[in-house]
């Protein structure tokens, strides 16, 4: 089992930026791969950025240039710096981690509202 606690939400402003942290816990040695989705109401959880132990990113076309996704290997977080954020970014932030076993763990989430 893994644990994962977010953290780093809140309101900002268009242009604005923000830094979520993810913190695992528990059976930490099996973590392969670390990533962020987000949730809005009416729409399907989707995936914003991932990375893998050996440092591989992957990146929503919509986040590409802005969102920055990163981790420590030795404590088991992960960061995402959101910069130039915009409206359309709102949403419940979910920290997930995937396991060398293919198990996938999820954390409760953060919300990232942007808005005047």
């Amino acid at each position: 089992q893994v644990q994962l606690v977010e953290s780093g939400g809140g309101l900002v402003q268009p242009g604005g930026s923000l830094r979520l942290s993810c913190a695992a816990s528990g059976s930490i040695s099996s973590i392969y791969v670390m990533g962020w989705y987000r949730r809005t109401p009416g729409t399907q959880r989707e995936l914003v950025a991932r990375i893998n132990s050996g440092g591989s990113t992957d990146y929503a076309d919509s986040v590409k240039g802005r969102f920055t996704i990163s981790r420590d290997n030795a404590k088991k977080n992960v960061y995402l710096q959101m910069n130039s954020l915009k409206p359309e970014d709102t949403a419940v932030y979910l920290c997930n981690v995937r396991t060398i076993y293919g198990l996938d763990f999820w954390g409760k989430g953060t919300l990232v509202t942007v808005s005047l």
